[in-house]
């Protein structure tokens, strides 16, 4: 499995897919120290513990899980939450409005704006009101390059999340998206989401007016 996808300056940023629902799961390693945070224990134990294993060479440190940030509350990201937290000791982050439905005790609940700093790895959650009422895209700004959007499901290529077609819902996300992503971060910045490819933000910029047009 060759789970790497970027390689920056100061952290490296692997993907896994997992479960019949292609769920991502994001782990990002400080170079210098190996500190780890990864983003959605979404599914698939052994497949996140390869992950790790595979992690072990992107720091001369021995790489150490620090943190679990969960984007949001649905089942199908959180499936092996509980076992990874037993099994690396981790503590855990999520948003504050998601926070009690998680099937572990969140060590951080995260409100817009928050940045917490792992070593090299700095990551500032970004509210996102409408898939969930606590859904959380965490940023993290490379030094020498564009932002990395890891959106949940918040974001995706071609639309934003689903909201179950309640239009106040829809337009609290997609307000929302346009207004602390799109408004906030230039077209280069990439975006991973919770399922599938990633994209740009420059790449789904000029459909903002079309997604708000439908409906969805």
């Amino acid at each position: 499995m060759d789970s790497l996808i970027h390689s920056l300056r100061d952290v490296t940023i692997r993907s896994i897919s997992v479960s019949e629902m292609n769920n991502n799961v994001y782990l990002l390693t400080s170079k210098s120290t190996g500190a780890q945070v990864l983003i959605d224990a979404a599914d698939d134990l052994p497949a996140i513990q390869q992950l790790l294993d595979e992690s072990s060479v992107d720091s001369p440190e021995p790489t150490k899980l620090v943190r679990i940030a969960t984007t949001h509350q649905h089942w199908d990201h959180v499936r092996a939450l509980a076992e990874l937290v037993e099994v690396a000791g981790a503590t855990t982050s999520a948003g504050a409005d998601d926070a009690d439905a998680l099937p572990v005790p969140v060590d951080v609940r995260l409100g817009h704006g928050d940045v917490e700093r792992f070593d090299d790895i700095e990551l500032t959650a970004v509210h996102l009101r409408g898939h969930t009422p606590g859904s959380i895209a965490f940023v993290y700004q490379d030094p020498d390059g564009p932002a990395h959007i890891f959106s949940g499901d918040s974001l995706f290529p071609g639309g934003v999340g689903n909201t179950q077609n309640d239009p106040a819902r829809f337009t609290s996300l997609l307000n929302d998206v346009s207004e602390r992503l799109f408004d906030a971060y230039p077209d280069e910045t990439l975006v991973h989401p919770g399922h599938g490819l990633p994209t740009t933000l420059g790449a789904e910029r000029p459909h903002l007016e079309e997604w708000r047009a439908r409906g969805w």
